[in-house]
């Protein structure tokens, strides 16, 4: 059963990832500008959901590469075009590649509970937000704010299921704790801390809530804790000041991951 299960998180998670690069393309901009509706030589994108599903290669651009002449140099074969290229602009391995490892290794800790579906419905918009905040430090409200409450009532239907292994007031309880404690954070130092972090930590508390207290704890340390060793490790190779900002949305939302997968395994 476990390993059909991880099966079945595994092909979610492949089929949810190849669409990741597209989206976070579109998402990735600056907070002033508008987002992305071509590529970067100005085609419209079209697809399906208005042009927000699809590959990241361009028929626009693509353009046939000529064949090697053949011949002698006073009589040449007639040139002959090879198939078109269609160039990618947008990175189009890692989202995908995370987004399978990250379903496998939740479908492996949880097992078959009802909140397991909550967790893979979660896992491509986690990644999505991750790569965007990686590209931009920026993360978009059309996504942070409807991933919190989609996670609050999904754990709702999830906690009327038998065989949870939650509770549903402390997933709520979390989030406001966990969400309460970034906003301390940002008014602290607003320079250090955005509010995107504060309302992606509203998400995340509600998840580690749902295991607990300790999980709650466990999973927002962990997120300090890759944040803090990525930015020593940028001082220690001189790549970065100690004013300088980190995206620290990748490193809360892996921390929640592994507070999910100790979570699961001790429920």
């Amino acid at each position: 059963m476990d390993a059909t299960l991880i099966a079945v998180a595994v092909l979610w998670g492949a089929a949810t990832g190849l669409l990741l690069p597209r989206v976070a393309y579109r998402f990735s901009v600056e907070p002033e500008e508008p987002w992305r509706e071509a590529c970067p030589a100005g085609h419209a994108l079209t697809g399906p959901g208005r042009g927000w599903l699809g590959t990241v290669t361009c028929a626009d651009c693509a353009a046939p590469v000529p064949a090697p002449r053949g011949g002698t140099d006073t009589e040449a074969a007639p040139e002959a075009a090879a198939p078109a290229v269609r160039p990618r602009y947008a990175p189009v391995v890692v989202a995908p590649l995370v987004t399978v490892l990250a379903c496998a290794a939740l479908a492996g800790a949880v097992g078959p509970r009802p909140e397991l579906v909550v967790w893979l419905a979660a896992t491509p918009v986690a990644v999505l937000l991750a790569v965007i905040d990686r590209r931009v430090h920026r993360l978009p409200d059309p996504l942070t704010l409807p991933l919190a409450a989609a996670l609050a009532l999904l754990l709702g239907g999830a906690a009327l299921l038998p065989g949870h292994g939650g509770a549903w007031t402390t997933a709520l309880l979390g989030g406001a704790a966990l969400g309460g404690f970034y906003f301390l954070l940002f008014l602290i130092n607003p320079q250090g801390m955005g509010f995107g972090d504060v309302k992606l930590a509203l998400a995340l508390g509600v998840v580690l809530g749902w295991y607990g207290w300790a999980i709650l704890i466990a999973g927002g340390f962990a997120g300090f804790l890759f944040g803090a060793v990525y930015g020593a490790g940028l001082l220690l190779l001189r790549r970065a000041g100690r004013k300088t900002g980190i995206p620290f949305g990748p490193f809360m939302i892996a921390g929640a991951l592994l507070g999910l997968l100790f979570g699961g395994l001790a429920a």
